[in-house]
This record gives C-alpha cells, structure tokens and sequence, in this order.
C-alpha cells in the first residue's frame, strides 16, 4: 500500500481525536485519494474488531513513531473530540439498582435545598448554596454508592474532598443514612448554641467527627489533594500503613480550576505516578458571577492541560439520550458540531426549550435537522449531559480505578442549578440563589417526585422514606458494603512515646566555646528525634529546596530523600560523606521550590492520625519570609485541618541576613501567626530554649494529643550557646524567664525584655547602661510574646464576667512583681506590633522597639542601626523611659543621645 501523506494525517487525527471521529479530520484535511484512505480505515476496523481499541491504538502509536523518526513533522494535539471518552459499547455496567439509586438521589437533591430554604426563611441572609450540589448529586450518588470506600473497608478507607459548595448534598446525605437528625438539618450554619449545629462548608474544626478536609477556599483542595495521596504513597512505601487499594478522590468545579493552586502541582502526581488520586471536575460551565470559558471550552482546555502533563483523562460530556444520535453519525457531522459551539452556546441550550436548541444548534446543518426530524421539543430538551447520567459516570469512575501508574481526571460536564427549573437553572445568577417560592417547590417536587403535599409544601420540609422501605433497605446495604460512611474522621492512633528532655542534652549544656546558630540547634535536634528508636521512624523532615542553606544537608544520607522510584542515578556527589541521597523508603520530603507544596504536605502528615490511623511528627523548615507570607490560607487550612507538627521559620528577621534585602527579610511573620488561634509561636535565642520548646510541643501534640501545632523562628546568626539555667524551663514554654538579673544596685534600675536575634543586643544594651550610665537591667529572654499576651487575654475575660471573684494576675504581672520598680522596654526583630500585644499586661510605662518597614541589604550591625533596635537604641530608649517617669532629667538624657550617637532627624524607618 502506498503511504500517502493524507493516509498519514488520517493515522495521526485518529490516534488524538478518536478513531470515530474520522470524518472531521478529512474536513480539515482534504482527501486526495478516498480509495486507499478507505484501505486504511478497514485494516484499521479489522483490528478493533478482532484484536480491541487497544491493539490499534498500540499500532497507531507504532506508525506515529516510525513518521517522526523518519523526520515526519506530526503536531501533538492535546485535545480529543468534544464526545465521551469511553464509547457506549465499552462502558461498564453499573451492577446497582437504577430506580431505587434515582429515588434516593432525589431525595437528597430534595433535602439538600430544603436545608438551605428553611435556613434562609427562618433568617434572611443566612446564605448557603443550592446550584453546586444540584448540578453534582449524580457524581457524589454514584461515588457514594459504588466507589467511596468507608473506613470500615478491607481495601482501605478513601479521602474524599467534597466541593465546599455542595456540603448541604453531603449533609442531606448524612440524614438519610442516620447519621445527622431533622434538628441538626434545622441548623445549618447555626453553630454557636452548642453542639448539634452544621458549618456552612466542609470544616474538621467545627465538625471533627465528620468532615476530613476543609475545601472551599478555592484552590487548596487540589493542590492538598495532590500532596495528600503521594503522603499515602510516602507511608506505604516507608511500611508505616499497609499498602491497599484505597483511593483520594477530589471534588472540584470548573471555575475552581482558575487558581493557580488548583493546576499548580498536577504534573507533580503524574511524575510521581499517582494512580491513587482521582480529580472529579464538575463542569457546569459556570463560575459564581458568569460562564467560566463563554467564548471557548473549559473541557477541552482542561484535557489539554491534563494530559499533557501525564494524566489519563476521561471526559463525560453527552447522556444516554445523546448515544442514537451519535451513533447515526457516520459523517461526524454532529460531533463537528458540538465542536463549533461554545460553552456560552451550552449555557443558552440548557436555559432554553427545545425548540430554541433544534433551531440554533441542529439548524446550522441540513443533515443535523433531519436526524432530530422526529424528536419533539421536550426529547430535545430532555437530551442529557454526562454528568447527569449515572451510567456514563459509573463507567468514568470504573476505567478511573482500573488505571495503573497515572492519576487520572474525570470532567463531568452538567448543568448548574439542575432541578431547580426556571427559578435559576442555568442561569447567571444561579449560584447566588438561596430562596425558592412555592411554585418553584411544587415543580422541584414534582420533577423528582417526592411525596409532600400542597399544604406543607412552602414550609421545604425534609423528607424521609419509612425505615422499612426499599429505599431505605438498599440506602443500608451499599452503606455496609462500601464499609460506612463518607465522609467520617475517626482518630484511632495511639499516643507517641516522647522522649524526655535528656534526648537534647547536648543543647541543654550549651556549645561552649563554639558559636552555633539557632537553625544549626534545630538541625540537632532533629537529628537526634530521627535517631531515636521509639519514634525517630515517625519524624517527617519537610524542606522547599534550601536544605542545604540551613545546614540540613547531612541528613540526606542519614535519612534519604523521598523517592518513589528510587535513585535511578548516581548522584555527582557519590563520593561525599553529605550526598544526595533518594529512595523509595526515604524520609524527607525535598519538596523543590515549593512552599504551597511543602505545606501541603505538611498538612498531610499533621492529620495522619486521623486520616491513617499512625502518629506522624512533621517538621517543616523553610526560609522564614516565604512562609507564613506566601502559603497564609494553606496555615489556616492546616488550623482547620486540626493537624499537628512543627513550623521551622530559618534564617527569619529583619536584621539577620546581612545581604539578603527587602524581599527576604521577615518582620512580620509573628504577626500572621499569631491570628492562627491554634498555632503556637516561639522565637527563641538559644539552644536550649529551643530543646524544651520542641520536647514540650511533643508532649502536648503526640502525647496528650491537643490539637495544635508551632511556628518556631530560627536564625543563621552564630554565638556561644549557654547552658540553661536551673528553673528556666517552664519560663521558656509559658513565654519568658529572667535571663539575667542586674549584677548590683543602682540608683535606676530598667526591665529589659528581648527575644531572638535581638536579645543579644538587649544584653549588650544592660552592660551598656550598667557600665557607662550608671542604670541597672533585669534581662529577661522573652520566648513568646503571643502566649504571653494569649493568656493574658484570657484573664481579663474571666475578670469581665466574673467581676466579684478573684482573678489571678497574669504570668507578666507576676514576674515582673519582684522586681525593682522601673520601666518596661522590649525590642524584637519584628514590627513592634509583636512585643505591643502584652502591654496590658505590663504594670510598668512600656516601649516597644522593633522592625516596622521594609527590608535592607546591609551589615547585622547597620540594619540593627537602621531599624533602631540596636544596642543603643535599647539603651536610649530606657533612658527617655527613665525620664518619662521623672527619674531622669532631659538634659541628662540629650546627653546621653550624644553619648550613644542617636540621630533624632534620622527619617522614620518604617516609612522610607
């Protein structure tokens, strides 16, 4: 057979647009020789039909191959045809019961908007959504009914990430299987009278018993999806869970899928072969204010997007109702159709009648109106998307859980708004809507058949089918066999065994005569966790890339870098002590240059005492102002989340990296955490300090299981380490100690307080008003201004409502009770804002000294100058407190300004 180029083109249209879809490539490209394109197409019907799609699917590869290397120039084309993936001769057939899954479909669809109906006429305003989960009901029935396996599953217990949109579908769910009463459903976003109220979205803090992931700030779910099915991966690899056939499943909307986050990471599961993770992308077409691509396709651009980064998608586009017409097709003249028209054309389709779509979409092709000639309006507009066919999404979601070595992508295409009929079905404003009329009842009611009467029907009262009922028998029965329900947070782990402080005794005796650097103290101390026999294998090392700038690199061979397929190389520093190390049981997580990844991560080990039954102990290490800054909604997620761990903030400050300048100097990161309410926060200056800290949040986090997790500041600025002094530890966990009380009496006597990078220059301020003006310093080394101040907040609400009882002064007031009377001055590395949160809590006249304003590339010594928190700053600043109290006359202290070379028309740093 002679090989001409249009033979050539028909082989490399049917290999990425569909073997059916053959005449639209001849469209495009015109046929020059129809006899021997036919020769082609019946070797190729020959194979399909004795050797499967497969084997010709294989030989179109082959032949693709031998152009290119024969120097054809073939275009990769990453799109198929706008029709179903899977033909409806190879879909699988769904084992369940059809009617019986339809009626309780509808009665979730039912009182999944009842919920949100009786919400809003008890309280105008109240809000919730109906649109989102009407237009998913199909997908989340036939994953609830055959694929989401419970926690009770011998294959293991699936993630699943419910849109946050459709949560009243997830709760109506719930209510049908026993798990959530009509008073509970009668309080949807009702929480603050106790227990028994439902959140607005997916929230484990508020629901800890039931949701698993908190989903709807747009983005995160994915991203965290990603991150949480390679932990699974992580786990089973490393022999800490058995490995199983359970599955990540994540639950997404087509406008979603314009976050960055939302696409961010997707190339990462395909490298890393995750064949464990589903995205199920609900493309209504609509995002909340209009159409999400009115003038192109969001599913082809997503398909494009997805494979070409490695994934294997499956597009479920046309219902059952479109099969008889697709199949009398043989041109591919309605395929080329459903091409040409846009996704705000499908908008239209869904929002009008019949009539509209036979004449705007049939009506451009003569061929196309005879093939519907006998269809009346009502067929035409009961002509269903895939998404709303459980069918077409059975066999989605079973070729999704036979694929072997990729992640794999479902796109849903359904109508938003689905059953709600004019009120909103469809339509722009669809996502907004919250209130639906009686008529508007009465015709959802009637769509679905749901017996409620006229009389009652306003009220949107919920329903529920008699326990004996079919309905309810077979709701029981995929519940056992899917083994429970989904979603469910159970925490089974056990308590860690946490070693004792004597694990960090090397930081507790100091480093002597060497300098060290607080991250170098990290280092250690994590070093020594990872050795430890009883939970060293629970330690997750969590780092974006800068191992290396952290001096964290010695763990690589220690610990080995996480690696799926192992280290497939050898690595060019083989012949070093410190190599680069991967493997397929490896314990850290070199995340790249990653922080939304390495958090996601971190998210996902935090919760593995919920998600997979084992206590992990993640440390994150990362440049300090690329963490909270960049990744804040991820932290707050993680808070949600419930989870547990540590965040190493390295080489953090604004005066600590010398060179670095304004976009890498952090002033401000104890401020952004400090609004996380269960995040612990600690800037400490020595090793020591930073031993007790880490073996004390253990204690709490994997022994007596609180549900919080620590943002811990490290510095790469090298000193003497101390030894700890005696009594400093519960000073260190509660907030603040005294470092040093003053040497001798002095006429005047100041209470310094400093923590991080800049209680050295608070010690050097004490020598310095001790020796040369004459003023005596307590030092205290203040390890948390927010705990400090967070327990004095909760002192003063008690002295509020409990105004006759007897309050007990908060642990500011009462360390500095003991001590000599004199002004209060704190200096951070940070914007003053940080030390300002306890001056309620200061009895004494309080200045505060830090970094407000943007970051410089200078010397430690400069920027100190610069942001006026060096050691004579400290010092003048005690001084003008001093006077402000009368005890210093202001000619002595513009002496002392001359003395301590303080410039007053110095501009304002925090404004240049």
């Amino acid at each position: 057979m002679q090989r001409s180029c249009c033979a050539w083109d028909l082989v490399l249209h049917l290999c990425f647009v569909g073997y059916t879809d053959y005449a639209g490539a001849m469209t495009d490209n015109p046929n020059h020789d129809p006899q021997e394109t036919q020769e082609w197409l019946d070797a190729l019907d020959s194979v399909v039909e004795n050797n499967g799609i497969e084997r010709a699917h294989a030989l179109i590869e082959a032949l693709i191959d031998k152009a290119r290397r024969a120097g054809a120039n073939l275009p990769y084309k990453a799109t198929t045809a706008y029709v179903n993936t899977i033909h409806a001769n190879q879909e699988a057939r769904s084992p369940g019961d059809q009617e019986l899954e339809y009626r309780i479909r509808s009665f979730v669809r039912w009182n999944a908007m009842a919920m949100v109906v009786r919400a809003n006429a008890q309280h105008h305003g109240l809000g919730g959504h109906i649109s989102t989960f009407a237009s998913s009901a199909t997908l989340y029935d036939v994953g609830w009914n055959h694929f989401f396996k419970g926690p009770d599953h011998p294959d293991g217990s699936d993630l699943v990430y419910f849109q946050g949109h459709s949560s009243p579908g997830v709760y109506a769910r719930a209510y049908l299987e026993g798990r959530l009463s009509e008073s509970e459903l009668n309080r949807f976003r009702r929480e603050t009278a106790g227990p028994g109220g439902l959140s607005s979205y997916p929230h484990p803090w508020l629901m800890p018993k039931f949701w698993q992931f908190p989903t709807v700030s747009m983005g995160l779910g994915p991203m965290t999806a990603i991150y949480q099915a390679r932990f699974m991966r992580y786990l089973q690899n490393r022999g800490l869970i058995p490995k199983n056939k359970a599955r990540v499943w994540a639950y997404l909307g087509d406008g979603e899928m314009d976050e960055p986050e939302s696409l961010g990471a997707i190339s990462l599961a395909a490298r890393e072969n995750l064949d464990n993770l589903t995205f199920v992308v609900n493309c209504n077409l609509q995002r909340l204010d209009g159409p999400v691509r009115g003038n192109g396709k969001i599913i082809q651009e997503l398909e494009g997007v997805f494979r070409g980064a490695g994934w294997r998608v499956f597009k479920v586009i046309w219902g059952d109702q479109w099969d008889h017409l697709l199949a009398r097709d043989k041109q591919g003249v309605l395929v080329k159709r459903m091409e040409e028209a846009v996704d705000g054309d499908y908008q239209n389709y869904a929002v009008r009648d019949g009539s509209f779509t036979r004449e705007h979409f049939f009506g451009r092709h003569p061929e196309l109106m005879r093939m519907v000639a006998n269809l009346t309006d009502h067929d035409i507009k009961r002509l269903n998307r895939g998404g709303h066919d459980p069918q077409k999404v059975y066999a989605a979601y079973h070729a999704a859980s036979q694929v072997e070595g990729q992640p794999t992508c479902i796109l849903a295409k359904t109508v938003k708004g689905y059953g709600i009929g004019e009120a909103g079905e469809g339509k722009n404003p669809t996502h907004q809507i919250k209130e639906l009329g009686a008529e508007a009842l009465k015709a959802f009611r009637d769509r679905y058949r749901i017996p409620i009467s006229d009389d009652v029907i306003a009220e949107a009262p919920f329903f529920k089918p008699p326990e004996n009922s079919r309905e309810m028998e077979y709701l029981r029965e995929r519940h056992k066999a899917m083994g429970g329900s989904v979603p469910s947070r159970r925490v089974t782990a056990q308590p860690l065994a946490v070693p004792d402080l004597a694990i960090f005794d090397p930081l507790l005796k100091g480093s002597g005569d060497r300098e060290i650097s607080t991250t170098m103290a990290f280092v250690r101390a994590l070093t020594a966790l990872a050795r430890d026999k009883g939970i060293g294998k629970h330690i997750v090392p969590i780092v974006p890339d800068e191992a290396r700038t952290f001096g964290m690199e010695g763990l690589f061979r220690q610990l080995g870098i996480y690696a799926s397929q192992g280290q497939l190389y050898e690595p060019v520093d083989s012949d070093e002590v410190m190599y680069y190390r991967e493997d397929a049981s490896g314990q850290i997580l070199e995340e790249g240059i990653n922080e939304a990844g390495s958090i996601s991560s971190f998210i996902a080990a935090g919760t593995a005492y919920a998600n997979y039954g084992v206590h992990m102990v993640p440390f994150y290490a990362f440049y300090s102002m690329f963490g909270f800054q960049r990744v804040g909604d991820f932290i707050w997620a993680a808070a949600d989340s419930r989870a547990r761990g540590f965040l190493i903030a390295a080489t953090s400050g604004r005066t600590t990296l010398a060179g670095e300048g304004l976009q890498h100097l952090d002033g401000h990161s104890h401020i952004l955490s400090s609004t996380v309410p269960t995040c612990r926060s600690y800037d400490p200056t020595y090793g020591y300090e930073l031993a007790v800290i880490i073996q004390d949040g253990m204690r709490r986090m994997y022994q007596e299981e609180q549900e919080t997790f620590y943002y811990i500041t490290v510095t790469n600025e090298s000193y003497r380490m101390p030894a700890m002094p005696d009594g400093a530890a519960e000073g260190i966990i509660r907030g603040m100690y005294l470092l040093r009380p003053a040497p001798e009496k002095k006429p005047l006597h100041v209470q310094l307080l400093g923590s991080g990078a800049i209680l050295r220059e608070v010690l050097a301020a004490a020598e310095l008003l001790a020796s040369e003006l004459n003023v005596a310093s307590d030092v205290w080394s203040v390890t948390s201004f927010t705990e400090l101040a967070r327990e004095a907040q909760d002192l003063r609400r008690q002295q509020r409502l409990h105004p006759s009882a007897k309050v007990e002064p908060s642990y500011v007031e009462r360390a500095l009770a003991d001590r000599p009377a004199g002004p209060v001055i704190a200096a951070t590395d940070y914007m003053k804002l940080f030390a300002e949160q306890i001056r309620p809590a200061v009895p004494r006249r309080y200045v505060v000294l830090g970094t407000d304003g943007f970051g410089r590339s200078d010397t430690r010594e400069d920027l100190r100058d610069f942001f006026e928190v060096s050691r004579e700053h400290i010092a003048y600043s005690a001084l003008y407190a001093l006077a402000a109290d009368g005890k210093l006359d202001k000619a002595a202290l513009e002496a002392a300004m001359k003395k301590l070379k303080i410039d007053p028309e110095r501009p304002n740093p925090a404004r240049i």
